[in-house]
């Protein structure tokens, strides 16, 4: 199953660190304006909601200008290479292009930030720029799915996690499709002040604090037939309403109306994923959900989930996560 995040940590010494909390975001000619909305919405607005110190945001250009962003929007960054400098952490939003050379002067500040300790990181395409300065040799990064055979075709020595969602290789960090940005802006931001911030910031966007699955989920698949899907949405919500219970690919079949073969092939083109793995999918989710928002014991859970047991759902937790469920519940409970 893929993971929603992947954390390698790497721990490198420096005499000084820099504040990651100096948050820049590099802007260009042609920038993905989503991108770098995400990257100003979570570390660029003020916080009065959270008591204590918040991110210092800049951005900042190595271009001339005039520059103008994707929709032809004209802007002007807010701070000089001094606050490039002085950055703890640099965002990279999606590169204007996968085909469209990278500027040396960019490439160049980034080699020296990364040399100075700087924490980097790149929303969907932006991985392109951290490549073309050479910083991601060895390293683990995520990236859009479509750029995924592109990418690997290009810088072959770099591991491309083609399943998740976002990847934190110690200082380097790289997000998969646009969104994915968010879901890696919160991890930062978990990070750096802990899950009841991070879980403060999630509910302003109103979205969740932390997204289960990889973006294998995302990926085109054939269309079913409407009649099709929406006998097999209904089963959806059917499965949804009764994780408790023990679900087959035949009693689900006949729940549909379908013959076993074809619900199977049907589920997989809708969901992209098989049976049992969707319905895997779906109970530890709803486990995340009640560890985060719950004192419910892990008894409790594992029987409302239908993995019978505490231990049933610890080995699952490990193997989808890496943690153990009170690990989970340590980190990510508000």
């Amino acid at each position: 199953m893929p993971n929603a995040m992947e954390i390698m940590t790497i721990s490198t010494p420096r005499a000084l660190e820099p504040d990651k909390t100096n948050v820049v975001a590099l802007v260009y000619n042609g920038l993905c304006t989503f991108e770098f909305g995400i990257v100003a919405e979570v570390f660029g607005l003020p916080r009065p909601e959270i008591v204590g110190n918040w991110y210092r945001f800049e951005s900042v250009a190595l271009e001339k200008g005039p520059l103008r962003a994707a929709g032809g929007l004209a802007f002007t960054a807010s701070g000089s290479e001094k606050a490039l400098e002085a950055a703890g952490t640099i965002v990279i939003p999606g590169w204007r292009g996968k085909d469209e050379p990278v500027p040396s002067a960019i490439c160049s500040a980034l080699r020296e930030a990364h040399g100075r300790g700087v924490r980097l990181v790149s929303i969907c395409s932006g991985v392109y720029v951290l490549a073309a300065a050479g910083l991601l040799d060895s390293h683990r990064v995520a990236t859009h799915w479509r750029y995924a055979q592109d990418f690997s075709d290009r810088h072959p020595d770099v591991h491309l996690a083609t399943d998740s969602l976002y990847v934190d290789d110690g200082d380097i960090l790289s997000s998969a499709g646009s969104s994915a940005g968010l879901d890696l802006c919160l991890h930062i931001v978990r990070s750096d002040f802990g899950s009841k911030i991070a879980n403060s910031v999630a509910r302003r966007l109103v979205m969740h604090a932390h997204r289960q699955g990889g973006q294998t989920q995302f990926i085109e698949q054939p269309v079913p037939a409407e009649n099709e899907a929406h006998r097999l949405s209904a089963t959806l919500d059917y499965i949804r309403a009764g994780l408790n219970r023990p679900h087959s690919v035949a009693s689900l079949a006949e729940v549909s109306g379908m013959s076993a073969r074809t619900f199977q092939r049907k589920f997989v083109a809708l969901t992209g994923m098989p049976v049992g793995s969707w319905i895997a999918q779906e109970r530890l989710t709803r486990a995340c959900t009640l560890l985060e928002t719950t004192q419910a014991s892990l008894d409790d859970i594992a029987d409302a989930v239908g993995l019978s047991n505490p231990q049933n759902l610890r080995y699952h937790f490990r193997k989808r996560f890496d943690v153990s469920p009170s690990q989970y519940r340590k980190r990510f409970a508000a």
